[in-house]
């Protein structure tokens, strides 16, 4: 089973147009090279270490989050020195 390119519904292997939106679908020979790319991809990211991604993806996410509320400090700040518009 595949999904569409175009809409993402789902449907049948080896059609060539989609039934919801009338698309053109990747040929067969795309779709193998793309599995197997993907497989790859799939051994690669599991093989080199996932608990490092995890890690890393973390502390991205904290030092978002410490982006934010820097921000949302500085705006609540020159809110409260702001002179009334009036």
């Amino acid at each position: 089973m595949g999904f569409c390119i175009n809409c993402g519904q789902q449907h049948q292997d080896g059609i060539r147009f989609c039934r919801f939106c009338g698309n053109q679908q990747p040929g067969e020979q795309l779709l193998a090279r793309l599995r197997s790319e993907a497989e790859q991809i799939h051994y690669q990211r599991f093989s080199a270490g996932q608990p490092h991604n995890q890690n890393n993806t973390m502390a991205r996410v904290q030092e978002t989050r410490q982006q934010a509320d820097l921000a949302a400090q500085q705006r609540h700040q020159n809110q409260q020195f702001r002179q009334p518009r009036w």
